[in-house]
């Protein structure tokens, strides 16, 4: 079950600025750097199990993408030497701390999630191979974020020092095949890169709004939301993997048309289709050819028609289920089942904590107080698989008109 507790910390991350003590041509978050961490640590996942034919465990790498989030939302912005002495030192009592801190908001999560986060802070076997790929993801997202600043102040004192340790780290990661493809900056950092692009695409771009979030940490939010959703519905491996996912590349098409905002898509019959029509057009030409074609096929089935409901049958993909039916007859990891319902619930009600934590900030515009108003109302007395959507509003404010 989400706790209120565990939705603010979630967007916690948006505030905690990162390399605030140096030169930033532009504002780089925790909560952006997560996110791209989780785009890179799919890449390097699947050239593992594509090209190596590696065992990867998803559901631990997923999860301990979670928890390493959550541990450095608790832990905030130390500076990575300082942290990483910290941890050689003392990290078993500070992973205790951030666990204590974490404890109520993570508890009520179903099927012994917070058990786990515990064995993968407290247990080295743990997790291995999956700790070692989110390492690299880290420092491949930290050195995307350091190039940016590294060539806006060379001049720095000790920026080199800085270059040397995130390079070095690289390094050590370079017998994962996916770290040698990225660090050779061709298709694969192309992919990275355009991904890394959704940082600079704020949310809500007509509205004044604290924090800001940009669409990249936003997908991060909602890939988390609807993987807790899922575990809480006892969803299958697959289907967890696939919940993530979807929801974490949900709104990739934006980095090639922007954010396009619903008023807009509804304002002419037929719109939404053409915007629909030409986004399909440009993943094909510009993101497709950045992914190994053995990847194609999945990272379709991820994004298009993203919000729907879907399962594969004989090979076969059907989107006329409801959540009933993919819980009664497909959550089996053989169907690849996706539920799209969840996804979209989880963007609206991503949608609706962005635009209340700025009202609470003392900053709000008409799209902010229109979306505060409609979503409580659309999602009353929503129920999906025993996820009461109408709770999830009742954390915040504007969620107070109609609590059970």
């Amino acid at each position: 079950m989400i706790t209120q507790g565990l939705v603010e910390r979630l967007f916690e991350a948006a505030s905690i600025q990162r390399w605030n003590d140096h030169v930033r041509p532009v504002e780089f978050v925790e909560l952006d750097k997560q996110a791209h961490k989780m785009v890179i640590a799919y890449v390097l996942g699947r050239f593992e199990e594509s090209e190596r034919e590696a065992k990867i465990d998803w559901n631990r790498l997923i999860e301990g993408g979670i928890f390493e989030f959550l541990q450095r939302v608790i832990l905030t912005d130390i500076k990575a030497p300082v942290f990483h002495q910290l941890m050689a030192r003392k990290g078993r009592e500070l992973n205790a701390w951030a666990l204590s801190q974490l404890e109520a908001d993570i508890q009520p999560i179903g099927l012994g999630f917070s058990e786990r986060m515990q064995r993968y802070f407290n247990e080295p076997d743990y997790a291995r191979l999956e700790k070692r790929i989110l390492r690299a993801a880290h420092y491949l997202a930290t050195n995307w974020e350091f190039k940016i600043i590294y060539n806006a102040s060379p001049f720095i004192y000790g920026i080199e020092r800085t270059k040397e340790e995130i390079e070095n780290q690289i390094e050590d990661h370079y017998d994962l095949i996916g770290v040698q493809k990225i660090t050779l900056g061709k298709k694969s950092y192309g992919f990275v890169d355009l991904c890394g692009q959704l940082r600079f695409q704020q949310r809500w771009a007509q509205s004044p709004r604290i924090p800001k979030t940009s669409v990249l940490g936003h997908m991060l939010i909602v890939a988390m939301l609807s993987y807790c959703c899922s575990v809480d519905i006892a969803a299958c491996n697959r289907r967890l993997y696939n919940n993530f996912f979807a929801a974490l590349f949900h709104d990739l098409p934006e980095v090639l048309t922007r954010d396009i905002v619903s008023p807009v898509k509804t304002s002419v019959a037929g719109l939404d289709s053409v915007i629909k029509e030409y986004e399909h057009i440009q993943m094909e030409e510009k993101i497709m050819p950045l992914i190994p074609s053995s990847w194609h096929d999945e990272f379709r089935y991820f994004v298009d028609d993203e919000f729907s409901n879907r399962v594969r049958v004989d090979g076969v993909v059907r989107n006329d289920l409801s959540f009933e039916d993919i819980q009664g007859h497909y959550n089996r990891d053989e169907f690849d089942a996706v539920d799209g319902v969840i996804l979209k619930a989880c963007d609206h009600f991503a949608a609706f904590v962005e635009a209340s934590l700025s009202v609470q900030h003392g900053i709000t515009a008409r799209p902010l107080e229109e979306c505060r108003a409609a979503l409580p109302e659309r999602y009353r007395d929503v129920v999906i698989g025993g996820i009461d959507f109408s709770r999830l509003y009742g954390f915040f404010p504007s969620g107070a008109v109609h609590q059970k």
